[in-house]
């Protein structure tokens, strides 16, 4: 039984720091992969899914779309939103003061929108105003 409980928790560990950067199909991959290796095919299958939700939330753009959708940002020229608080996943920017703009179609990202806080382009979820991905 010890092993069931300690499975999960022993793949998401090691997937979080893989999957980080590299989105839902890598982090699938590699979850899949480290879990197959620690537990065969019942591990691969935890693996794989814990991995996938841990890359798609810690990277919505994907590492593929992620400098190309910095540079549309850059080019934009949008002005920036002073914050005195930190700029990372999970701040809820204020209602006042921020201006968001659409992130354009070729990205696929119809859930979000986009902002410039402290001279970083971040993703937003409009609903809550959090920050869902910081674009370094």
């Amino acid at each position: 039984m010890r092993t069931w409980i300690s499975l999960p928790i022993v793949l998401m560990l090691g997937v979080a720091t893989q999957a980080h950067a590299q989105g839902l199909e890598r982090g699938a991959r590699d979850g899949r992969e480290r879990g197959e290796a620690i537990a065969g095919p019942l591990g691969a299958a935890v693996g794989g899914a814990i991995g996938a939700a841990v890359g798609t939330a810690n990277n919505i753009l994907g590492i593929d779309r992620r400098d190309r959708f910095r540079i549309y940002v850059l080019g934009e020229r949008r002005p920036s939103f002073a914050y005195a608080g930190p700029v990372r996943v999970g701040t809820v920017l204020p209602e006042d003061g921020v201006v968001y703009y659409d992130v354009p179609p070729e990205f696929a990202l119809p859930n979000y929108n986009y902002t410039i806080v402290n001279d970083h382009p971040v993703l937003v979820e409009p609903r809550t105003r959090r920050i869902v991905e910081v674009i370094e």
